[in-house]
């Protein structure tokens, strides 16, 4: 009896998750009909922008969040799997742990401080670095343009600083799970350190290292606030990183509040909607990748 009311009430918070999921789904799709009736597809390529004469593309604000995720992705993943395979494989145990838990301490921080940071910090620091750094390659696309410290390659940056610890604490825990026979095996067959951690324990922790990224890879995609402050919020598609761009969340955010008509407000739903699709997808790939590996795993094995 005990066991089945176990069962029943398990299954119920497992059919829960599901129940939020499906009623987040629909009434984002519900509410947004409004702007697939007027604009259909072409909502998602078109590139302008005027609630004045209620005209919205989705365009801009996608190019921004997927440009600001991949500079911040670009950044983090090297920083935090180095930084992981020191804390757990080079440190002492308790040092190690020492230095995770202010890692962890990092990811409690409101996003709007590190929103601050980045006005009073980072700002400053790529306008003073950006501009040597157009006048000896502004010829390029990427780095064409005035820098007016504000922009894609800050807001990436910040993303980057804010989704950092997550990698170094979920991929420190990962290494850590790895067998010491693992390592013991190799040791014993005449490898150093290195050659150890590079051919016995990344490989055996690769699953998990991917769903580490990846869940930094959400974080990034939905991340609002600091985003906001540093980005320039103008919705234009510019191949410089020191252009001022815009995000999904970050226009939900600055507009949603003040909509002026039911056609834009319906297009700040498609734009949640259209975000909370790439979210799921993001992490049914990074899901289909890490079972593929798991797999190929058992294979060999």
């Amino acid at each position: 009896m005990a066991d089945t009311a176990f069962r029943l009430t398990a299954l119920a918070f497992a059919l829960s998750v599901l129940a939020i999921t499906g009623t987040i789904a629909v009434e984002l799709f519900v509410r947004s009909a409004p702007a697939r009736r007027a604009f259909g597809w072409s909502f998602l390529w078109t590139g302008v922008w005027d609630p004045v004469f209620s005209k919205f593309g989705a365009l801009p604000f996608i190019y921004g969040t997927l440009a600001t995720t991949a500079i911040a992705l670009a950044i983090a993943t090297p920083l935090g799997l180095g930084a992981a395979i020191c804390l757990a494989e080079l440190m002492p145990r308790r040092l190690g742990d020492g230095l995770t838990f202010l890692l962890e301490l990092l990811v409690a921080v409101p996003s709007v401080v590190y929103g601050l940071v980045g006005v009073f910090v980072l700002v400053p620091l790529v306008r003073s670095v950006g501009a040597p750094i157009e006048r000896l390659l502004g010829g390029l696309p990427l780095f064409a343009g005035p820098v007016y410290g504000i922009g894609l390659l800050t807001a990436g940056v910040l993303l980057a600083v804010m989704i950092v610890p997550f990698i170094i604490a979920v991929g420190r825990e990962v290494l850590l799970a790895v067998p010491q026979a693992q390592r013991d095996g190799a040791l014993a067959l005449g490898a150093t350190r290195w050659e150890t951690v590079r051919q016995v324990v990344l490989p055996y922790a690769r699953s998990g290292i991917l769903g580490a990224t990846f869940l930094a890879l959400a974080r990034a995609l939905g991340e609002t606030m600091a985003v906001t402050m540093v980005i320039g919020n103008r919705p234009d598609i510019v191949a410089s990183l020191f252009a001022p761009a815009h995000t999904m969340a970050a226009v939900l955010a600055n507009e949603f509040a003040e909509a002026a008509s039911d056609v834009h407000l319906a297009a700040l739903v498609e734009i949640g909607l259209v975000l909370f699709g790439i979210t799921l997808v993001v992490n049914g790939v990074a899901r289909l990748l890490i079972l593929g590996m798991r797999g190929a795993e058992r294979a060999r094995a």
